[in-house]
């Protein structure tokens, strides 16, 4: 078996799922090149820092960056192995966007040379990772001896360093070659199994994984707005149905976020030209929640001021797109109180895991709390677990605290 730690890596994209994967590629001995457009992101790498939160991850870079392991740059450069995890945003109305994909393969093409492996991390329209090679013809280069695959990442922001090495990885090379060189370097730093396939299967494996997810929360989604509708306690709703063995309904929130459930569904819908309906439906119920919330605050908000002769103060408890974390991408919540500034509503802009926001001033929670009218929890961060809240308060929750609570202690 040939010795993949001699191996040098070269990873495009230092974002949410570059630099984790990067950081803990030097931590095991590789030779890691990491590049980003962004200048000050790279700065910030190669003192050591990272620009991003996730637990433990700045101690990865740390020791990467100290021990000459890891290094950052606005270009690529010669490599044995390149992985890409750059963003596949949207075009106009939910279109895939792989534009970002196409550019870094196309920076690539002065840098390859037979017998290198290239990597899709990001998660891809299915047929992309045959788009990468084929950019790469048309750039000149001859890939008949370059080993193509996709290896969609599936970590959970908060613990993307453990399910890194810990979770089981997907890898679908354009050819038998491809997949086995390419998983023969996953098991040298994944514990959980590697799984092997196809290219295009291995897209639509992560397409459909975040779209199982996104119908199940669809579901719970409707069944709060049903809830709302009938006067029930949606929270005892779902607790009793799940004393039955064989149901496990989600939770609902205020919507659904992040780059991977809120657009990865809408990646099928595209390509399936109307034969993708209950996903599509799904999608459409998780984006009507956000804006039915935004209708009950601003409901809540006009009572207040017929009552008081006054505008409400809200505050808004999380603009991220999850729990504890700092990543704003689709984010629900942002959207939310985006709008609600938007339509005149004065907004408390709370988020504990940013510094700042460019459209909000961003505002302590506890100060947030002792001065709004009305407390409107869209994100269940670890700091609003404990607030002391005044009973006088208006308080309403898109997210079930009390489980967060028993978790805690």
């Amino acid at each position: 078996m040939e010795n993949m730690n001699n191996k040098k890596i070269c990873v495009i994209g230092l974002g949410y799922i570059g630099l984790p994967t990067a950081s803990l590629l030097a931590n095991r001995g590789y030779k890691v090149f990491g590049v980003d457009v962004v200048q000050s992101t790279v700065d910030i790498i190669n003192q050591g820092k990272i620009h991003i939160v996730e637990p433990d991850l700045d101690t990865f870079v740390q020791s990467a960056v100290n021990s000459g392991n890891l290094v950052a740059n606005t270009v690529a450069c010669e490599a044995d192995i390149f992985i890409v995890a750059v963003p596949t945003p949207f075009k106009d109305g939910f279109v895939p966007n792989i534009d970002y994909i196409v550019s870094a393969t196309k920076g690539l093409a002065p840098f390859v040379k037979p017998g290198n492996i290239i990597i899709l991390e990001s998660t891809s329209p299915v047929g992309t990772t045959d788009i990468m090679e084929q950019t790469l013809k048309d750039e000149g280069v001859d890939t008949t001896k370059i080993y193509f695959a996709h290896c969609p990442e599936r970590v959970l922001p908060g613990k993307i360093m453990h399910e890194l090495v810990h979770n089981d990885r997907i890898v679908g090379g354009t050819t038998q070659e491809a997949t086995e060189k390419t998983a023969e370097f996953y098991r040298t730093f994944v514990a959980g199994e590697v799984l092997l396939t196809d290219a295009k299967t291995a897209e639509m494996a992560k397409l459909t994984e975040n779209s199982f997810r996104d119908v199940n929360i669809a579901f719970a989604n409707e069944l709060s707005m049903l809830s709302g509708k009938f006067g029930i306690d949606v929270w005892e709703v779902i607790e009793l149905a799940n004393r039955h063995p064989r149901v496990n309904i989600l939770q609902p929130g205020c919507g659904v976020g992040g780059h991977c459930i809120a657009v990865d569904p809408w990646f099928i819908v595209d390509a399936a030209k109307g034969d993708a309906k209950i996903i599509k439906a799904a999608r459409e119920v998780n984006d009507y929640k956000t804006e039915w919330v935004i209708e009950k605050i601003k409901n809540a908000s006009l009572e207040f001021e017929n009552k008081h002769g006054r505008k409400a103060r809200v505050a808004c408890m999380g603009l991220a797109f999850k729990p504890d974390i700092d990543d704003l991408r689709e984010s629900p919540a942002l959207h939310i109180a985006t709008r609600l500034q938007t339509d005149g509503i004065d907004i408390l802009a709370v988020e504990p895991n940013i510094e700042s926001y460019p459209a909000f001033n961003i505002v302590d929670y506890n100060e947030a709390v002792k001065i709004a009218d009305i407390i409107v929890f869209l994100v269940g961060h670890k700091e609003f677990l404990d607030l002391d809240i005044e009973d006088s308060k208006e308080v309403i929750s898109y997210c079930k605290m009390e489980d967060r609570r028993k978790e805690k202690r």
